[in-house]
């Protein structure tokens, strides 16, 4: 699924400061990279999973988190389509989100990276098939409700995260808890009712050994 951002914005990195770019960054000056390198690595794994989401919801929480993620380090991510290519930007050179390309003095600062490169729709089958294996494990032990929250789960932590539910770190299942569920899920009263104890057992049925996890 492509990102679609406003023409201007698209274009704004153009052939005259690209040259720029490649001129800067031949100069051989290295300048400490304002976004740290797994940062950058994060906003690229959530850019990809956004263009190969399927649900237009899934995808968009994709780049919110991605452009929150860089937002702490105050850049803006876009996606430059001609060439298929991440680029994080400074907030100094946005105005009306379009780059301004007057304001682009240290062209250096700009990061880009290549979304040519292979996808992770493998992984996400991996990711996949070890959530469903302790869903299923739940359900046999626990019963349809705790597996029906478990399943949300799954959902929660793969489809935004691409993560087991078994690494699942304590800020994610909160996050899941207080936020994801409420708004996503459409649980019985009694699954409301046991959705934390839900994600407890998720490490009671690995810790007896699910196959695939």
């Amino acid at each position: 699924m492509a990102e679609e951002f406003d023409d201007e914005a698209n274009e704004a990195f153009d052939d005259e400061a690209r040259e720029a770019f490649d001129d800067a960054t031949s100069e051989g000056d290295e300048t400490p990279q304002a976004v740290p390198e797994e940062a950058v690595s994060e906003a690229e794994r959530l850019t990809r999973l956004a263009e190969e989401a399927v649900d237009d919801d899934a995808a968009e929480a994709y780049r919110e988190h991605r452009d929150n993620l860089v937002e702490e380090h105050d850049f803006t991510a876009r996606v430059r389509e001609e060439d298929d290519t991440l680029v994080l930007y400074p907030d100094e050179w946005i105005e009306d989100d379009t780059v301004q390309l007057e304001r682009i003095e240290d062209t250096d600062r700009a990061i880009e990276v290549s979304l040519s490169g292979p996808d992770h729709g493998a992984e996400w089958e991996a990711v996949e098939a070890a959530n469903a294996a302790v869903v299923d494990a739940v359900e046999e032990r626990y019963g349809p409700d705790h597996a029906a929250n478990v399943r949300v789960f799954a959902d929660f932590m793969g489809n935004h995260y691409l993560k087991r539910v078994t690494e699942a770190t304590r800020a994610e299942t909160e996050e899941f808890l207080t936020e994801y569920y409420p708004r996503n899920a459409w649980p019985s009263k009694e699954q409301e009712s046991i959705v934390a104890e839900s994600v407890e057992l998720v490490t009671d049925v690995v810790d007896d050994g699910v196959p695939g996890t």
